[in-house]
């Protein structure tokens, strides 16, 4: 059985409606409050590093941690803040970001690009901490 959809597509599907922020964007809101949601899997946290302050939510929860009805909600999801996401390159921070706002979080966006673009810009990465609160 073929499908009929590719991965290309999903995320060019979601690309389109959703809010994309660029690397000095997602700066300048994390300085105004902002949280950066980082979506990767622990061992790419761990191999790679993180932004610092980011909140980690990988991707295969980030439905459940979002609705207050789960029992896996986080409350940081209830804050009313603003949530930026991010994966490695900006497809899985796409499809997530799609996710949330079809169920209504908002405001939402994700970081064009992912982590390989907040490194290329050369913005912060720290490999201490847990990651878990964002600041």
């Amino acid at each position: 059985m073929a499908i009929t959809r590719g991965i290309r597509q999903l995320v060019a599907e979601a690309d389109a409606a959703i809010d994309t922020v660029t690397v000095d964007e997602a700066r300048e809101r994390k300085a105004q409050g902002a949280v950066i949601v980082d979506l990767r899997d622990i061992r790419e946290r761990a191999r790679e590093g993180f932004i610092p302050g980011s909140f980690h939510a990988p991707r295969g929860m980030i439905e459940f941690w979002v609705d207050p009805e789960s029992p896996y909600f986080k409350d940081v999801f209830g804050s009313g803040r603003e949530f930026i996401f991010h994966c490695a390159s900006g497809w899985r921070s796409a499809l997530a970001t799609k996710a949330v706002q079809d169920m209504g979080l908002e405001p939402v966006s994700h970081i064009g690009g992912g982590f390989t673009a907040w490194k290329k810009a050369q913005a912060p990465v720290s490999k201490t901490g847990d990651g878990r609160e964002p600041r």
